[in-house]
C-alpha cells in the first residue's frame, strides 16, 4: 500500500469479504492480487473497447507478475452491449481457453462491463472469482461495490442478474484525468445522491469543493471517493441483498431509469439519476419534508456539477407506465425513496400514481 492509499475492507454477515483499494497508479495492483492466492491460476480481464486500448496492456503488465497467464477480451463499448449475447461470448473465449472454477476475471472499465463481468463470473461453472477495477468516476463509488451483476434483457436495464461479491476492487484515480467531462458529471449523481440519503455534511462539503473536485485534485478525489465508497459500504454490509436498507441506494432511480429508457439511453445513467433525483426532492417537499428553499439547494447542487434537474419531449403517462415495470416494484406497489431532510432518506410504499405524475409533470417542465 502506497503512502497515499487507501484500503476499505468489506464485511459480509460480520466476516471480512473484500478490500476496497484506492491508489493513484496501477502500481499496487499485483500485490493486491497475490493476496488472493492465484499464483498459478489464469486471468482474463474482460474490457471495452474505449478502456482497453488505454489501460489493459498495463494492467495485464502487473498481472502477469502474480498470474500463470493472462488473456484480454475486448467488448464493443456502451450501454447497448450489455446484453447475454455479449456474455455468450466471454463464456466462448473462457472455454477456450480452458478457465477453470479457481481461475479469475477481472473487469477493467465502467459500470457496464463490471456488470457484465460480475455476471458472466457469477454464471461460468456455477461461479467463479472476478475482481473490479473501475475506472469511472460512476463506477468507482457505485457499481464495482456491493456484488450486484447483470445484463440488459431487451431495453429493460438489470433485468437479468445475480448477486457475486467481487475478490478486490481496486481503484486507480488517476485514470479519471483521461474521463471525459460528460462521464465525470455522470458520477457525481451518484456521488452527490450519496450526501442526500446519508450524509448532509457531504452534501454540503461537495458544494463548497466543487472547484476542487472539478479540478481534479487528487487530495479532493480520494477524499471525496473513499467517503461516498464509506456510505456505499455502510448500507451494503448490513443488507447485502437488497431486502431492506439497501434500496436506499435507489433513489432517484424510478423514474431516471424510465426516463433512461424513454430516451432510448441517449442520456447517461448519471444524468438520468440526477433528473429522477430531483422528482425524488420535489415529492419529498410536496409531502412537506423538505422546504422549497431545500428543493432549490439540491437542485443548484446537481446543475454546478453539470446535471440535468429536468427534461422535454416524453409525455408524461407514458414515462409514469414505464416506472411500472420497474424491477425495484414490490408485490405491485413501488418501493420509492424519499428524504425526510437532506441526509436522511427512506423507503415509502405509499407514493401514488398522482404524486408519481405530479413530480414527472415538474420534471417535464410542465407545472412551477
Amino acid at each position: 500500500m502506497s503512502e497515499k492509499g487507501r484500503v476499505l475492507p468489506v464485511r459480509k454477515d460480520g466476516a471480512f469479504c473484500y478490500s476496497i483499494v484506492l491508489e493513484q497508479s496501477f502500481e499496487e495492483l499485483a500485490e493486491q492480487v497475490c493476496a488472493l492466492q492465484v499464483e498459478g491460476r489464469k486471468i482474463c480481464i474482460v474490457t471495452d473497447s474505449q478502456v482497453g486500448p488505454l489501460y489493459a496492456d498495463q494492467v495485464k503488465k502487473e498481472l502477469e507478475k502474480v498470474c500463470r497467464r493472462v488473456t484480454v477480451y475486448t467488448i464493443p463499448a456502451g450501454e447497448a452491449h450489455k446484453t447475454l449475447d455479449t456474455v455468450r461470448g466471454v463464456y466462448e473465449h473462457l472455454i477456450l481457453e480452458h478457465f477453470d472454477r479457481k481461475d479469475l476475471l477481472a473487469a477493467l472499465g465502467g459500470g457496464v462491463v463490471g456488470d457484465l463481468t460480475g455476471f458472466t463470473a457469477a454464471t461460468y461453472l456455477r461461479g467463479i472469482g472476478f475482481i473490479q477495477i473501475p475506472t469511472t468516476l460512476l463506477s468507482q463509488v457505485d457499481s464495482s461495490i456491493g456484488g450486484k451483476t447483470g445484463v440488459d434483457f431487451d431495453s429493460y436495464k438489470n433485468m437479468v442478474g445475480a448477486f457475486h461479491m467481487p475478490r478486490l476492487v481496486y481503484m486507480n484515480l488517476s485514470v479519471l484525468k483521461t474521463l471525459p467531462e460528460r462521464q465525470f458529471a455522470s458520477g457525481m449523481a451518484e456521488i452527490l445522491k450519496h450526501g442526500l440519503i446519508k450524509n448532509e455534511g457531504y452534501f454540503q462539503w461537495l458544494l463548497d469543493e466543487k472547484k476542487a473536485v472539478c479540478g481534479l485534485d487528487m487530495d479532493a478525489l480520494l477524499t471525496m471517493i473513499e467517503e461516498s465508497c464509506k456510505v456505499k459500504r455502510a448500507v451494503v454490509e448490513e443488507d447485502p441483498t437488497e431486502q431492506g436498507d439497501r434500496a436506499l441506494l435507489n433513489f432517484g432511480h424510478t423514474i431516471g431509469h424510465a426516463v433512461e429508457k424513454l430516451k432510448n439511453f441517449e442520456f447517461l445513467h448519471g444524468e438520468c439519476v440526477a433528473i429522477g433525483s430531483a422528482a425524488a426532492a420535489y415529492l419529498s417537499m410536496r409531502r412537506g419534508m423538505i422546504t422549497k428553499e431545500e428543493l432549490e439547494r439540491i437542485c443548484e447542487g446537481l446543475r454546478i456539477y453539470g446535471l440535468p434537474t429536468g427534461t422535454t419531449g416524453l409525455d408524461a403517462q407514458a414515462v409514469l407506465k414505464t416506472t411500472k415495470s420497474d424491477k425495484k416494484m414490490d408485490a405491485g406497489s413501488i418501493k420509492f425513496i424519499l428524504l425526510r431532510r437532506t441526509g436522511d432518506a427512506y423507503v415509502d410504499r405509499t407514493v401514488t400514481d398522482e404524486e408519481l405524475l405530479d413530480a414527472i409533470q415538474w420534471i417535464l417542465g410542465e407545472k412551477e
